[in-house]
């Protein structure tokens, strides 16, 4: 294949298909256990998958991160996002689900704003505030249909944004190594703690399910640092939104949704604003940190690495890269 952005967005789609089937297998054990109880054993399935990522690491040093607090902080988000992602995936129709946590590229270009010092000029502005309508039509504040899984679909948007945002800020001082593990490692101890309040007796079929969620996970993350390692962030980002395809695909074979007029006039609104703030990032002149466009990962849960930690590493002996 000629083209390398044709083929990285070949492989961005590809990686999309396999996280929206990540979601499916969260949301069939989402009717039988908790969150909790869900991403503690992807996690715990997840180790050996990264271990194998850091046993080629050949940079010296310790665990300690050099922003101990901006680390807790993030790691505190992952955890989060991860418990409130799959909770929404459990209790809310796909379609729903994803057209919210569409908002992160909203909410990230917002929150640089503060942590990294962005100045957002008039027609991003507007982006955000047209991307936080299109939130408002899905959530349709006031109807009898809101409940406690669009509240957490929201809060994982906002905590995986500034997750992100802190990635930004400190990437390029700390290990990789840090950035890689913290997450995974937050949500061991915490989940781990919470775990026993929550527990249910799992079938081997379903721990085995629990196994695909990290291998999904893992898959997904190889194929999107490929598409981002083949083409231009602004071809492979926009790629994210195929998962909206297989939304109302898996939601109505599976699960026997269909996507309602709102969610899908919302999501229509909220996918125009993420595209239009891309398209300004990747113009030059316009955005000094370019937050969204080297975020690079689905909401983080903590199941996985960053995609933009483990490209920076791929990159390690030509100059770091942006994480």
């Amino acid at each position: 294949m000629a083209n390398p952005n044709l083929r990285g967005a070949l492989f961005a789609l590809m990686a999309f298909a396999i996280f929206a089937t990540h979601d499916v297998v969260v949301k069939i054990l989402g009717a039988s256990y908790s969150p909790v109880q869900i991403i503690f054993f992807s996690v715990l399935f997840g180790f050996p998958l990264v271990t194998i990522m850091l046993i080629r690491d050949p940079m010296d040093g310790n665990l300690r991160a050099r922003h101990p607090w901006w680390s807790l902080t993030r790691t505190v988000a992952a955890v989060i996002t991860g418990v409130t992602a799959f909770y929404a995936f459990s209790v809310l129709p796909l379609a729903q689900t994803y057209a919210i946590l569409f908002a992160t590229p909203i909410l990230i270009t917002l929150l640089a704003i503060p942590i990294l010092g962005e100045k957002v000029g008039l027609r991003r502005g507007i982006a955000i505030v047209v991307g936080m309508l299109g939130v408002l039509i899905v959530l349709r504040p006031g109807g009898a249909d809101l409940a406690l899984g669009h509240a957490a679909a929201l809060v994982a948007a906002v905590t995986s944004s500034l997750a992100s945002v802190i990635v930004r800020r400190i990437g390029k001082e700390e290990r990789s190594v840090v950035l890689l593990l913290y997450p995974m490692l937050g949500n061991f101890i915490v989940l781990g703690l919470a775990l026993p309040f929550v527990y249910q007796p799992m079938p081997v079929l379903h721990l085995g399910m629990t196994g695909f969620i990290a291998l999904f996970a893992f898959v997904a993350m190889l194929f999107v640092i490929a598409a981002y390692r083949a083409a231009e962030a602004v071809i492979v980002a926009p790629m994210q939104y195929s998962q909206m395809i297989w939304a109302a695909i898996f939601g109505y074979l599976i699960f026997d949704e269909a996507p309602d007029a709102l969610t899908l006039l919302g999501a229509a609104v909220i996918i125009a604003s993420g595209l239009y703030i891309v398209m300004r990032e990747s113009r030059l002149n316009v955005s000094r940190h370019s937050p969204v466009l080297q975020s690079r990962s689905r909401p983080e849960t903590g199941i996985m690495p960053r995609i933009s930690v483990m490209l920076r590493r791929g990159a390690k002996s030509g100059g770091p890269e942006d994480a």
